[in-house]
């Protein structure tokens, strides 16, 4: 009892009511949580903000956590202790996680050791906080799901956020012909820079023609779709026989001609991580690890937030005008 009473507090964002970014609560008397058998705590230095935070705070998801809950999975920081059996790490590792277990919009969080990898120390913890589920998510949607091929063509739809630019350097790196779109000239620079042999501004009214005389009446293989309640009626138009599209993203419903999909036997596919099984997040991380060896995972950090304005970056997120690489929390 006498430990419990001497147990330290933190800053850390909680929600206990689903709704609008202002739900996102700053309290100052968080119990730093403790980690158990095979887990480790993290000393947070950076926290990424992916779009599906938002979705899940909002209520409209179809995952709910149970109330309250602190919102963050992509944290990067310093192994604070270590939980019993836990080997792969000690105090003073820099990490970065796939998710926690307490909650990455924190200054400390609790993960399981099997969702945490090093990071390597040409990365810094912005960096790192911007590798776990954008990364994951895309080598998920274009060779677990979308068995992409070196040679085949891609097309990332919303290229220039986090997802999106991890997608292109993934791709480029795997040998695939990579088109992205983004609606800024700044968008379209961010995502050449980043791999993308081609880029399209999709506010462009004629942008998809644009696309189809690239790719030419062959069409592009892949779609990695982040905006699939915009998109998808268009994107089944662009691809080639035998295409798919990857819906990563959606924000609401839209209406498609099936016949479209008939016409080339073509496939829609949901991509989740959530859904992932342990051999499958393996292999993604090898895949992750290995591109930082490499040098070609380079993450984009775009627009960075002390954590007390988490709210400001959750409405950011999905109301910003074009994303230009992942959004963090610092700490």
């Amino acid at each position: 009892v006498a430990m419990a009473a001497t147990r330290s507090v933190m800053r850390a964002v909680r929600v206990f009511e689903f709704g609008g970014p202002e739900v996102l609560k700053l309290q100052s008397d968080v119990l730093v949580p403790v980690p158990k058998e095979n887990q480790v705590l993290i000393k947070v230095h950076a926290c990424g903000v992916n779009p599906v935070e938002t979705y899940i705070r909002s209520g409209t998801y179809a995952r709910k956590p149970a109330l309250p809950y602190t919102p963050g999975s992509d944290v990067a920081g310093v192994i604070e202790s270590v939980g019993e059996h836990v080997t792969a790490f000690k105090k003073g590792d820099r990490v970065f996680t796939l998710e926690t277990l307490s909650g990455g919009y924190a200054e400390y969080a609790v993960a399981a050791a099997n969702r945490v990898f090093p990071l390597p120390d040409k990365l810094d913890f912005r960096q790192g906080a911007a590798i776990g589920v954008p990364y994951f998510t895309a080598y998920r949607a274009l060779f677990q799901k979308g068995c992409a091929k070196a040679g085949e063509s891609v097309l990332v739809h919303g290229a220039s956020g986090g997802v999106g630019l991890a997608t292109c350097q993934i791709a480029r790196a795997c040998g695939l012909k990579v088109l992205g779109t983004a609606g800024t000239e700044e968008g379209m620079n961010m995502i050449l820079r980043n791999g993308a042999h081609q880029a399209f501004n999709h506010r462009d009214p004629n942008y998809t023609e644009r696309i189809k005389a690239c790719t030419g009446p062959g069409g592009v293989d892949i779609i990695i779709e982040m905006l699939s309640n915009v998109n998808l009626d268009a994107d089944l138009q662009l691809l080639s026989c035998a295409g798919r599209v990857m819906v990563v993203g959606c924000r609401g419903r839209i209406e498609i001609n099936p016949r479209d999909t008939m016409s080339k036997e073509s496939s829609i596919i949901g991509v989740s991580l959530f859904l992932a099984t342990e051999e499958e997040r393996r292999e993604c991380a090898t895949a992750v690890l290995d591109g930082i060896e490499a040098g070609w995972l380079k993450p984009v950090v775009g627009l960075e937030y002390p954590l007390e304005k988490a709210a400001k970056a959750h409405e950011d997120i999905i109301c910003s005008s074009g994303a230009q690489g992942k959004m963090v929390l610092l700490l």
